[in-house]
C-alpha cells in the first residue's frame, strides 16, 4: 500500500505474547488484535491494557502462530466497496457499503446499508479510487472487497483489509445491485473481458457498466445466543452471528424496519418494548442494541446524546428517530384508528411500519388495521432491480415491495405457482430448507409452470434471480405474501418447502382463502399444535407418554408432582426446540413455563412426561392423499433428550428388530392417514 501512497492502519506482527506486547507499546492503547489468516475475526478483540492484551493475545495463538496487533481505530466509520478486475485492466466498483455500526464491531456484525449513505460525494469518489488504484496495484483478476476505516471529523482514512476473493459481503453486494459478483468473477478468471459479458438483468449494457442503485438495501445479521448459558451477549471485532437477512426499500426507515422483522418474525420492527434503555449497552454494543435505540428515544435521548454514547453517526440517528416519533403520533388515535387520517396512515407504511406494528400502537388487530388500509387505497407498489435505475428496461423479475410509489413496474396477467422459502438461517434452519425450495421450484419449471419465490436471504440461492420467473425479495409475513398473493392470484401457494416459517403463516392464510398446495391448513395445524396433535395420537389409539395442556402454573405443577418429574415442556409452532426443556423440579417447571409461552403466545403449551434412558427414532416420509408412499426411518446413537439437530444419527438403523420398524412404520401410516381425512378428522 505503501508503494502506491495509501495508508494502512498502524500494525506491527507477532509471534509471541512478548512481541505483542512491545508492539501494544510502541503503537499505544487501545489496541486490537487480530489473529492471522482467520475467518469472521477468529481470536479477535480490543485490549485496553496489558492484561487485556496478554489475555487476548493467548487465546489468539491458539487459532495461529502470528497475530496482528493494530492501532484502534474504534469509533471511526467503516466502508467497503466490492471491485471487479479483468485481466486487461478494465475495472468496475460493483457496490458500496456502509456500516451503520462504528468501526469496533465486525462487518458481519453489522447492521449494513448500500449504497452509503452518510458520504459526501468527494469522500465517495476518493475512496472508489482507492479501490480501483489497489486492485490494479495487486493485479487482482477477478473479484475482490476492500475495507476502510474513515475518520467521522475529516477525510483522513486507513485501509484496514483487501480479500482477494469473494467475501461473506459479497452475497449482499450481489443481491442489493443485482450484478451477478461470482459468475462475472469466474468469466474473468478464464480471461474474457468485463465488456464481452452481458448484463443479465437488462441484456442490452455489459459488465463493464457500474450498477445504478434508486432504492435503498439493508443488511441485518441474525444471532442466537438464547440458546446457550452464560454466553456473552456482547458484539465486537469476532463474529457471532449465524445468519442474516436483506431488506429493499425506497427509503431507509422502510428497508430498515423491513430488516428487522425478516431477522426474527416476533418483531414488530424498531421495537421500543424489547429491550429497555441502559447507557452501558449503548456504548458496549450487545446483540439487542439497536432495540435499547428504540428505547432510549422513547425515554427522550437526544440525537447527540445518543450520537456520544453510540458513535453511529447522526444521520442514521434521524432516521431511527422519524420511527419513534411517528410511532408516538400513531398511538394518539388509540383504539379509535378510523379517525386516523389516510395521510397518517400511508406515511407510516412508507416508514417501514407494518399492519401489526401499526395495530398495536393504535390497540387494535392486524387484520382491521389491513381493511381500513385497503379501503384508503393505501397498497404497495412492485418495483424492478434492473442495476441501471430504469435506464434501461429490466428482462428479468427480479421484485420488491414499497409504499413509495405510484405504479407497479410490471403486469400481472400469467398464472404462477408461488413457493414460500425459509427466511433468515439461524440454528435450526439453514441451507437444507433453501435447497428444498429450490429443487421445488426447479421441478415446477420442468412441468411447465412458471413460478415466484418470496425469500429475503441473502445468502441463498433461492434468492438467485435465474432461479425462477419472478422472485420477490421480500417479507415472509402474513401481511406481505398476502400483499403479492393478491397482486398476483397464483394458482397456489407451497409452504411446506420453506421449513417452520411458512407454516406459521398457513392458517392466517387459510382465513383469508389463499389456496395452499399440499397439506391443508387445518392438518398443518393438527400436526403443529402441541395439544391438538396429542389429542388425535390419543384418539386414533398410539401410545404417548402422560401430557397435559397448560392452564395454570398450580395445575402444571400439580400434574407434574402426579406423574413424576422430569417433565418436558413443549410449545407449538417453533423451530430447532426453541424454549422447550426438561423440567426436574417445580422451579425449573416456573422458568421454562414463562419462556415457553413468551415464545408461543397465541398457541398452548404442552406437558409431557419425560421418558428417560429411551431409545429415540426419527422418521421422514412422503404421503399422498394420506397414504405414504416413502419412509426412511433413522436412529440417534444418543439417547433421547439430545435434540435431532444435535445428535448423531443412522440410516438404516442398526439396533432395532424387525417387529419395532414394522410398529414405527404402522404408527407413521395411521398419522399419515389421520392428516389427511377431513371427513372423520381428530383434529377439530
Amino acid at each position: 500500500m505503501e508503494e502506491i501512497g495509501e495508508h494502512v492502519a498502524p500494525s506491527e506482527a507477532a509471534l509471541s505474547v512478548e512481541q505483542a506486547v512491545a508492539a501494544a507499546e510502541r503503537l499505544g492503547y487501545p489496541v486490537l488484535v487480530r489473529s492471522a489468516f482467520a475467518l469472521g475475526g477468529l481470536g479477535s478483540g480490543f485490549a485496553n491494557n496489558k492484561d487485556e492484551l496478554t489475555s487476548l493475545v493467548t487465546s489468539a495463538f491458539a487459532h495461529t502462530s502470528q497475530v496482528l496487533v493494530d492501532k484502534s481505530l474504534k469509533g471511526w466509520k467503516e466502508i467497503e466497496y466490492e471491485v471487479v478486475r479483468d485481466a486487461y485492466d478494465n475495472c468496475v466498483t460493483v457496490c458500496n457499503m456502509e456500516n451503520i455500526d462504528p468501526l469496533g464491531i465486525h462487518t458481519g456484525e453489522s447492521i449494513v446499508v448500500a449504497p452509503s449513505q452518510t458520504l459526501n460525494d468527494h469522500e465517495y469518489n476518493m475512496l472508489r479510487n482507492t479501490a480501483i488504484k489497489v486492485i490494479r496495484h495487486l493485479g487482482i483478476v477477478g473479484e475482490c472487497n476492500i475495507q476502510y476505516a474513515l475518520n467521522p471529523e475529516s477525510e483522513q482514512y486507513y485501509i484496514i483489509e483487501v480479500n482477494a476473493r469473494l467475501s461473506r459481503s459479497s452475497a449482499l453486494a450481489s443481491k442489493a445491485t443485482g450484478y451477478p459478483l461470482a459468475y462475472v468473477a469466474a468469466k474473468l478468471g478464464l480471461g474474457i473481458p468485463l465488456p464481452q459479458l452481458k448484463n443479465s438483468v437488462t441484456n442490452s449494457t455489459t459488465a463493464n457498466f457500474e450498477p445504478s442503485l434508486d432504492y435503498c438495501v439493508v443488511k441485518v445479521p441474525r444471532w442466537d445466543l438464547s440458546k446457550f448459558l452464560r454466553v456473552s451477549t456482547k458484539i465486537g471485532s469476532s463474529m457471532k452471528s449465524v445468519g442474516e437477512v436483506m431488506a429493499i426499500g425506497r427509503s431507509f426507515e422502510e428497508a430498515f424496519q423491513k430488516a428487522l422483522r425478516m431477522v426474527d418474525e416476533n418483531c414488530v420492527g424498531f421495537d421500543h418494548t424489547i429491550k429497555p434503555v441502559s447507557e452501558e449497552e449503548l456504548q458496549t454494543p450487545t446483540d439487542k442494541r439497536i432495540f435499547v435505540l428504540a428505547s432510549a428515544f422513547r425515554a427522550g435521548y437526544t440525537v447527540d446524546q445518543l450520537y456520544e454514547l453510540t458513535k453511529i453517526d447522526r444521520w442514521f440517528l434521524h432516521k431511527m428517530k422519524n420511527i419513534a416519533d411517528h410511532e408516538r403520533l400513531l398511538e394518539t388515535y388509540n383504539q379509535d384508528e378510523s379517525a386516523m387520517p389516510p395521510e397518517v396512515m400511508r406515511k407510516a407504511k412508507q416508514l417501514g411500519f407494518s399492519d401489526k406494528q401499526i395495530a398495536l400502537a393504535v390497540q387494535s388487530t392486524e387484520l382491521v388495521v389491513r381493511k381500513l388500509r385497503h379501503d384508503w387505497s393505501i397498497l404497495p407498489v412492485v418495483k424492478q432491480i434492473d442495476t441501471v435505475a430504469a435506464e434501461w428496461p429490466a428482462f428479468t423479475n427480479y421484485l420488491y415491495l414499497t409504499y413509495h410509489g405510484t405504479e407497479d413496474d410490471l403486469s400481472f396477467a400469467d398464472q404462477h405457482v408461488m413457493v414460500i422459502g425459509s427466511g433468515v438461517y439461524r440454528i435450526g434452519s439453514s441451507v437444507e430448507f433453501d435447497w428444498c425450495a429450490v429443487g421445488c421450484i426447479t421441478e415446477l419449471r420442468k412441468m411447465g409452470y412458471k413460478t415466484i419465490m418470496v425469500n429475503y436471504n441473502p445468502e441463498t440461492v433461492s434468492t438467485d434471480y435465474d432461479m425462477c420467473d419472478r422472485l420477490y425479495f421480500d417479507e415472509i409475513s402474513f401481511e406481505v405474501v398476502m400483499d403479492i398473493y393478491e397482486r398476483e392470484n397464483p394458482e397456489g401457494v407451497i409452504l411446506s418447502m420453506g421449513g417452520q416459517l411458512p407454516n406459521n403463516i398457513a392458517m392466517s392464510l387459510h382465513r383469508q382463502q389463499c389456496r395452499i398446495l399440499g397439506t391443508s391448513p387445518e392438518f398443518i395445524d393438527c400436526a403443529e399444535n402441541r395439544f391438538k396433535f396429542s389429542r388425535m395420537l390419543d384418539t386414533i389409539g398410539i401410545s404417548q407418554p402422560q401430557w397435559k395442556e397448560l392452564s395454570d402454573t398450580e395445575s402444571a405443577v400439580k400434574f407434574c408432582e402426579k406423574v413424576g418429574y422430569p417433565c418436558l415442556v413443549r410449545p407449538s409452532y417453533v423451530l430447532s426446540g426453541a424454549a422447550m426443556n426438561v423440567a426436574y423440579g417445580d422451579s425449573d417447571l416456573e422458568k421454562y413455563l414463562s419462556s415457553a409461552v413468551a415464545v408461543s403466545k397465541e398457541h398452548p403449551v404442552v406437558i409431557s412426561k419425560f421418558i428417560q434412558e429411551a431409545k429415540e427414532i426419527d422418521v421422514d416420509a412422503v404421503a399422498c392423499d394420506g397414504v405414504v408412499m416413502a419412509i426412511a426411518v433413522s436412529e440417534h446413537v444418543e439417547n433421547a433428550g439430545v435434540h435431532s439437530g444435535d445428535a448423531t444419527l443412522v440410516t438404516p438403523p442398526q439396533d432395532l428388530n424387525q417387529k419395532t420398524i414394522e410398529r414405527i412404520k404402522m404408527i407413521v401410516h395411521a398419522i399419515g392417514q389421520e392428516l389427511q381425512s377431513p371427513d372423520r378428522s381428530t383434529c377439530s
